[in-house]
């Protein structure tokens, strides 16, 4: 293999594949990014056996050859060339050089065969959607993924895939996000599969607001999108997602109208002395009034008055008060609409004027 790249090419597709590199790997081959070279251009793998990621160059070769390079040692030489330098790459047998005006570097290379790539089998769903919708998709929901919860499939993020819709469906089992993007997809009887918490951040990492479409396919085990010059794919968790239906409160009954900025600052404050384990605030309602009230070990207190439109009974109930500034963060309307019918009863956190995304807060006791 031989070959000559300028490092403005080179750098992105590495950059890109990178993160998927962990720096502890049980297999030494793991620590390499597979790049493969012929006439439809180069590709550059890497995978954890969990989430593999493809960057692709369109830089056709006469020849077809496949290598395995360090992957952090190669992103490094990359980034410390001076901007514009061309980079050549040349093999002979276990060993990689790597020539740019006077810089020369020399590399262990492993063998391609031992490479292991994910094979995607029993197809079960395709389907096409904007890949601004798919980033939002997730961005409205992954914040409420669990972290290294025993319930593993708590873990990670549900796609759930019917008629025209997808949905995506996140929860730690204090709160829960739920957003929805209309799609065309033919779809015989509805498909839930849960992406594993990495492979959701990464994807998240590669979407952009762009209008172009990424194409999504699903089987039993695995997800894959492919989104131009990358392609993602990632092994899914197996489990069964709980029943989120049962969770998320009615939206009838009396609601709290609220400007979310002012809500949001006005729990930020508060927020200041609440006890820094447990987060909690006492929200109390009266008519047209919203009391945040935090106290912490140290007996200090905060006190936040937020005028609102609400109109129900007078109402005193706890919440981790950075599961609902979470949400509120998340919310790009102007107003929210608020949904507490009692203390034992979850907050339903809704867009005003209503968007295709629910956010459920559960109370806690102070």
């Amino acid at each position: 293999m031989k070959f000559t790249i300028q490092r403005e090419e080179l750098l992105p597709a590495l950059q890109s594949v990178g993160g998927v590199v962990e720096r502890r790997q049980t297999l030494p081959i793991l620590s390499n990014v597979l790049l493969s070279v012929g006439p439809k251009g180069m590709r550059f793998t890497a995978t954890d056996m969990e989430v593999e990621l493809v960057a692709m160059i369109e830089k056709p070769l006469k020849e077809s050859a496949e290598v395995t390079l360090p992957a952090r040692k190669l992103l490094d030489i990359c980034r410390a060339l001076p901007e514009d330098a061309a980079i050549r790459l040349e093999t002979d047998g276990d060993r990689a050089t790597l020539t740019s005006g006077k810089s020369r570097f020399t590399l262990a290379t492993l063998a391609a065969r031992e490479f292991p790539l994910i094979e995607m089998t029993d197809r079960i769903v395709e389907f096409r959607l904007p890949r601004a919708d798919l980033k939002a998709l997730l961005d409205q929901t992954a914040f409420a993924m669990a972290q290294q919860d025993v319930r593993y499939y708590l873990n990670g993020l549900l796609i759930e895939v019917t008629r025209g819709r997808v949905r995506a469906v996140a929860t730690d089992g204090h709160r829960l996000a739920l957003a929805d993007v209309a799609v065309t997809a033919e779809v015989s009887s509805p498909a839930q599969v849960i992406v594993p918490r990495k492979g959701v951040m990464e994807l998240t990492r590669l979407l952009s607001e762009a209008d172009d479409e990424v194409a999504v396919q699903l089987t039993r085990n695995h997800i894959r999108v492919n989104l131009g010059a990358f392609q993602f794919t990632s092994k899914l968790i197996d489990g069964k997602f709980p029943d989120y239906d049962k969770v998320i409160p009615p939206e009838s009954g009396v609601a709290i109208l609220a400007d979310r900025e002012l809500l949001r600052q006005g729990l930020i404050r508060a927020s200041i002395l609440s006890n820094e384990k447990y987060r909690g605030v006492r929200i109390m309602l009266g008519k047209n009034s919203l009391r945040a009230l935090a106290h912490n070990p140290d007996q200090e207190e905060a006190e936040e008055e937020i005028e609102v439109k609400y109109a129900g009974e007078e109402l005193e109930i706890g919440f981790n008060v950075s599961y609902l500034l979470d949400a509120l963060a998340i919310i790009r309307t102007t107003e929210v609409r608020i949904t507490m019918t009692d203390p034992g009863t979850s907050a339903l956190i809704l867009p005003e004027p209503a968007a295709a995304c629910k956010y459920v807060v559960m109370p806690m006791r102070l």
